[in-house]
């Protein structure tokens, strides 16, 4: 085997830095990211009046879109399980069950559900009660926070069944049938072979469900939820001022998102594997 030549021994002790091999390896995207975090303080500091007002005035709203997007998100996770192995059931009550709710939940806006859960929901509700003569119930009031993320939960949860449904059934049969020559119940199979396997399968449209989720979340402020819409609206209606307001609140939304997407190709290239 011939000698390495010296340009080459070079370039081999570069990549071999860890620095250099940090770099390397660094999602480029990540720089977009930096460029608009760098905007956004441009703004912020090259001309405080009014972008660092703004900024001032919506921050609440930010940490309301963040909790409403992760909590939600979470929910939406166990809820599209238990949605996709029900549309993979074979009692005919639970394929049913299922089936209608995806199909129903899915033919329906998500504004519409979510205007539907805060001004309607409350209002059976209350004429339950009424029913019942259970004062509890008849006097019920929606929290705005917890009912924009009922509404984000039934409404993702639907495509969430899907994502799980197509995932599970992404597995070769095989894998069952081993895993119950093994002795394994249903429920031991799908628990400890398919679903780990289906969820790495799955992680790429998850991650894409997530941003969504986080975007969408933009419309419970028509439900009177202060989130970051709804905080730039009413900064806007008080100084007049949609150039610099939505610029600013378009450019939040972008950080947000962009480092989501990053942290979800992130977690995709930890949990790949050739099959």
């Amino acid at each position: 085997m011939g000698k390495q030549s010296e340009p080459s021994r070079a370039r081999s002790k570069l990549t071999h830095l860890p620095v250099i091999g940090s770099i390397a390896r660094m999602d480029p995207w990540w720089w977009l990211v930096v460029i608009v975090v760098g905007l956004i303080i441009v703004l912020v500091t090259a001309r405080a009046d009014p972008f660092w007002d703004i900024l001032l005035f919506v921050r609440d709203g930010i940490i309301v879109t963040v909790v409403i997007t992760v909590t939600a998100f979470l929910l939406v996770l166990i809820v599209g399980m238990f949605g996709g192995l029900g549309r993979l059931s074979q009692k005919p009550i639970i394929y049913g069950l299922s089936s209608l709710y995806v199909e129903v939940v899915r033919g329906i806006p998500l504004l519409v559900q979510l205007i539907w859960w805060y001004f309607a929901f409350p209002t059976v509700i209350q004429q339950i009660g009424r029913w019942l003569n259970f004062a509890a119930l008849a006097n019920y009031q929606a929290n705005a926070i917890v009912t924009a993320i009922v509404g984000l939960v039934v409404c993702y949860g639907a495509y969430m069944s899907e994502i799980y449904r197509a995932g599970i059934q992404s597995i070769p049969k095989g894998q069952t049938e081993a895993s119950r020559s093994l002795g394994m119940t249903r429920f031991q199979s799908m628990r400890h072979v398919i679903l780990p396997q289906a969820i790495r399968v799955i992680l790429p449209p998850v991650g894409n469900e997530f941003i969504a989720l986080l975007k969408d979340s933009s419309l419970v402020s028509v439900v009177a939820v202060a989130d970051l819409t709804r905080r730039g609206r009413e900064f806007m209606a008080t100084h007049f001022n949609p150039i610099e307001v939505w610029t600013l609140i378009a450019l939040l939304y972008l950080v947000m998102t962009l480092f989501s997407a990053r942290m979800v190709t992130r977690v995709e290239k930890k949990t790949h594997y050739e099959r």
